[in-house]
């Protein structure tokens, strides 16, 4: 399959990138069924934003012990939340 450039537009900076066909045979390669929704600098900067730490997190209470959880997401009350030793837990007792 020829594959030709592509202009995109970032969903966060709102500019347009080039998806260039070399990156759309790798898409392919790897098994991505989504184009990019961002531009290669919006996609550095978030994925450098997710490994530095500085991601903010909210305390909640575990639902299982009690204790004080962190968790990424604000806590909305209608759903479980799990301090790590707890989730992990619940992750291992899951049958697939």
């Amino acid at each position: 399959m020829a594959y030709e450039d592509k202009t995109l537009n970032c969903r966060d900076c709102g500019n347009d990138f080039v998806f260039t066909a070399g990156e759309q045979e790798f898409y392919v390669q790897r098994g991505f069924q989504n184009e990019p929704s961002r531009c290669p600098d919006c996609r550095r900067a978030r994925k450098s934003m997710n490994n530095s730490g500085n991601r903010q997190m909210y305390e909640a209470v575990c639902s299982a012990c009690g204790k004080p959880a962190y968790v990424p997401f604000q806590p909305s009350g209608d759903k479980p939340v799990y301090c790590s030793e707890c989730f992990a837990a619940q992750r291992a007792s899951r049958q697939y």
